[in-house]
Order: C-alpha cells, then sequence, then structure tokens
C-alpha cells in the first residue's frame, strides 16, 4: 500500500506504465463506500455494521454478493453495443468536448480506484479509444467526479480511506487535474480539505462543495459524519479551503454525513446525506427562512431553499445517496410539469443494506410541498419533519432481478424524457418510467451476470455504465 500522505506529483504514474500494485487493489470485491470500521480485514463486519439502530445507515457501502456457482443474466429493452474492459475498477464518468465543428472531439473520462482514463469517442461512440491516463493505484473513491467544462479541469476527491488510509485518521482532499490536453493529463495541485468523499462544482466551478465520509478523530463526538467544506478554486493552482463547514445539523438538528451535492439547472445546490436533501441558493439575493430576512447567498452563505428529511414509514433508512430536480430548461425530463410542477419533486437515491433484498435502497419520489419556510433546517427529534413521499422503487422481486442476489440497494441515476436509468449494483442498470411519479414502471433492465453498476449517463443515443467489475459497457435503448 501507498503511505497515507499526499501523493506529489512525481508519484502519479502517467501514460501507459502499469502499476503491480493497482492490480491488487482492485482484485478485490467493489465496495460504495464501506461501514464502519473501514480496516480492510474488518470488512467481514461490515453487514452487521451497516445498520444505525433506527433502520439508517452508519456508512455507505456495497456488499458483495457471495460466489454462486451458475451466474445468470437478464437483458430487455436494451442492447450493448460497445464499451470497454481496461476500465475496470470505474466508479464515475466525465464527457467534455473539444474544439468545434467537424474539429470537435468528444472525450469520456473514466475515474476508480485506478485514477483517471481518457477515451476518444469521437469517431465512434461504442468504441471508447484510450488517449491518456493519470494512474493513482489505491485512490478512493472519485465517486460522482465533477469538472469544468470551460477551463477543462477535473477535480477528484480523496477518500480519507484511499492509499491504505481509515475515516479516524486518514487524509483527505481535491486533487486538481489539468484536463486541457486528454493526451497529457497532468496535476496541477493538492489541496487538503477535512472533507473529502465527494465534489462538486457550484457557482460555475469557481467554489467545490466538498462533503463524507463517516467523521476522523478529531472533529466533534456529538457528529455522526462529516458536513461539507467549501474550496475556493478561482485560481486552480492555489485553492482556498475556507475553515468553517456548511450543511450543518442536517440530521434532525445534528450534525452528519453529507454525502454529495447536486445542483440543479436553477443553480439550487441539494445536499444529499443522512438526515434527508436539503437545498441551498448559492448566489443572488433571497429571503432565508432561517434566519428570516432578505440576504445575498455565497457558496461559504448559502441561503437555505427547500427540503428535508425523507419518511422512514417508506424508505428503509434515513441515509439518501444522491438526488435529481427537474426545474428551468430540464422541467421536462421526468413527471409531467403540468401536473407536478415545475421543480416541484425530488428525485433521490435512498442507499443502504439491511437484511433482505426488499429492505435495500429505494429510488424515492418526494414533493417539496411544505418545506420551503425552513422546516428541514429546524426539525427534531422531538419535533420531526418529513417530506411527504409521492412514489418509490426498488429491484427487490422485479422482472429481471437475480432473486439470489442480496446486492440490491439503489445508486447513482440519470434523467431524460421521463425515464430514469439507474444503477443497482449486482442487479445491473435499470430504466424507469417517471412519468407518473407515484407509479415508476421499469420499462427495461440491463443485468449482465457479472454485473456491479455503479453510475449510467445519457449521452447522446447511447447510455454509459461505469461498472466496477466490467469497465464501462455502452448500451442502446430499444424499448421505444
Amino acid at each position: 500500500m501507498l503511505p497515507r500522505t499526499s501523493i506529489p506529483a512525481g508519484r502519479l504514474v502517467q501514460g501507459g506504465v502499469a502499476v503491480a500494485a493497482s492490480v491488487a487493489l482492485l482484485a478485490g470485491s467493489a465496495w460504495a463506500c464501506p461501514p464502519e470500521p473501514e480496516n480492510p480485514t474488518e470488512r467481514s463486519a461490515g453487514r452487521a455494521a451497516a445498520a444505525e439502530g433506527t433502520g439508517g445507515h452508519a456508512g455507505h457501502y456495497h456488499r458483495a454478493d457471495a460466489a454462486t456457482a451458475e451466474a445468470s443474466e437478464a437483458i430487455k429493452g436494451v442492447r450493448r453495443v460497445g464499451g470497454v474492459s481496461d476500465a475496470k475498477g470505474a466508479i464515475s464518468l466525465m464527457f467534455l468536448d473539444y474544439g468545434h465543428g467537424r474539429h470537435k472531439r468528444t472525450i469520456m473520462y473514466a475515474t476508480g480506484e485506478f485514477g483517471l482514463k481518457a477515451y476518444d469517442i469521437s469517431a465512434d461512440p461504442k468504441v471508447p479509444k484510450l488517449v491518456g491516463q493519470l494512474n493513482m493505484p489505491g485512490m478512493w473513491e472519485t465517486e460522482d467526479t465533477d469538472f469544468d467544462p470551460e477551463r477543462k479541469i477535473i477535480y477528484l476527491s480523496r477518500d480519507p480511506r484511499a492509499f491504505g488510509g481509515d475515516t479516524r485518521t486518514g487524509e483527505s482532499g481535491i486533487y486538481v487535474v489539468d484536463a486541457s490536453k486528454p493526451e497529457s493529463l497532468r496535476q496541477i495541485t493538492y489541496v487538503k480539505v477535512p472533507a473529502g468523499h465527494t465534489t462538486t462544482c457550484v457557482n460555475d466551478c469557481e467554489y467545490l462543495w466538498t462533503g463524507g465520509p463517516a467523521k476522523a478523530d478529531w472533529m466533534p463526538a456529538d457528529w455522526g459524519g462529516r458536513p461539507v467544506w467549501v474550496t475556493d478554486v478561482r485560481n486552480p493552482a492555489k485553492p482556498k479551503v475556507h475553515k468553517d463547514p456548511i450543511d450543518t445539523g442536517r440530521n434532525d438538528g445534528k450534525t452528519d454525513y453529507t454525502h454529495d451535492i447536486q445542483v440543479d439547472s436553477d443553480g439550487v445546490a441539494w445536499a444529499s446525506g443522512r438526515g434527508g436533501v436539503r437545498g441551498y441558493h448559492t448566489t443572488g439575493r433571497h429571503y432565508d427562512p432561517v434566519a428570516k430576512k432578505w440576504r445575498r447567498a455565497t457558496a461559504v452563505d448559502p441561503v437555505p431553499y427547500a427540503g428535508g428529511g425523507l419518511d422512514e414509514a417508506t424508505t428503509n433508512s434515513t441515509f439518501m445517496h444522491n438526488s435529481y430536480r427537474a426545474v428551468g430548461r430540464t422541467r421536462d425530463q421526468a413527471a409531467d410539469p403540468r401536473r407536478w410542477g415545475d421543480g416541484k419533486l425530488l428525485y433521490v437515491t435512498e442507499e443502504t443494506f439491511n437484511d433482505g433484498c426488499a429492505n435495500d435502497g429505494l429510488l424515492v419520489i418526494a414533493s417539496l410541498e411544505g418545506s420551503y419556510r425552513g422546516e428541514g433546517w429546524r426539525s427534531t427529534p422531538e419535533a420531526p419533519f418529513r417530506l411527504h413521499t409521492v412514489g418509490t422503487w426498488g429491484v427487490a422481486g422485479k422482472e429481471g432481478s437475480d432473486p439470489a442476489s442480496t446486492d440490491c440497494s439503489a445508486h447513482y441515476f440519470d434523467v431524460r424524457d421521463g425515464v430514469v436509468v439507474q444503477s443497482f449494483y449486482s442487479q445491473g442498470t435499470r430504466f424507469l418510467d417517471v412519468r407518473d411519479p407515484t407509479n415508476p414502471r421499469q420499462v427495461a433492465y440491463y443485468r449482465p451476470a457479472d454485473a456491479a453498476s455503479w453510475q449510467p449517463y445519457w449521452h447522446g443515443r447511447y447510455v454509459y455504465v461505469a461498472d466496477n467489475t466490467r469497465g464501462v459497457d455502452v448500451l442502446e435503448p430499444t424499448f421505444r
């Protein structure tokens, strides 16, 4: 294992040089966000550790299924038309365009425990061609990696479990990578940040919000996990980390694990984690329903907008992984806005692993109604506020599912034209019609025998799936 320190630029292995350590690190089971304790020698205790005592989620992890004598597969309404297997260990994908007109290139970037790989999909989007890489064997974990499309900068989030570390004492931070030349990826700098599981651009990538995972030893004893720290990257060579965290008190007044941020087309930043999903204004002048006054929102001092905890009666935990709000220019991508309103619904992944597939994490669709007056910020255990659940969908028992699999939690998703395409780990990639949010309906699925689907992306006519065991699958929907 590499030491628990930042990797200097000279330690990065660029180009096509093979690194033996990366093979060993990628040979084991795929783990999304392991439970406490996270020491690899203690992972066998993970299933018990995943329980929070209240049906919640302690550490956010993916458990591998036990080996079976006969592997099965199930495919309907979609066909695999290409992909790359040399991206095994893939966790996240990004698509960056370079140039214009007939000189335009599209590069697909894959991230994972191997670091960063660049694939040109300009000539044939079904056959990504490896053109560059930045090898970082032992990196953890690069989930939902974000980037600046204008400055061509990629921000790799370093979880404290990277390079042999753990959440209690390991180092976390952000690697700032120059992707202006896909063939020559270059680390610009690295900055230590108290959080490190996911990093998201806000305010046109002038600032970064970084959250998770479980708390370090030096953090307050009453915290359940790490909130969000803000980094100013207006000068990407000299990032400045703001000392005070935000999105605190998210779990009925308790500061807890903020897992990831999604920014909607109106610029509202939605923070998901244990305790639900809450949205913030990060620019402009807005009424603050908590402070009860009008004030200017900034990335380091955002204004609460809406959101809160999810109804435990319709979910299996309190841990919400990521979210999506169809609003503004994306209003037509999910449920019919004429019936359900522009931006009135949240689509949320609940990620949890309990005993029995039916008790694992769901896709949850919730209404924001009743949450615009700061209710989600004033919620307490004695007087809890919860969003109303409109609909849910889980993979257990559904057509195309493997009844022998115990790995059934929902993970990341993407939305287009009323269809959610969502990863369900070893239960594969599912296509769900959500135009009626009260009754999400499966219309297609892709579950190869060795599936470990982490995150799917609509891009052009295809869906690209980051699969932790297979690499990248390129799928063509045929259901319509």
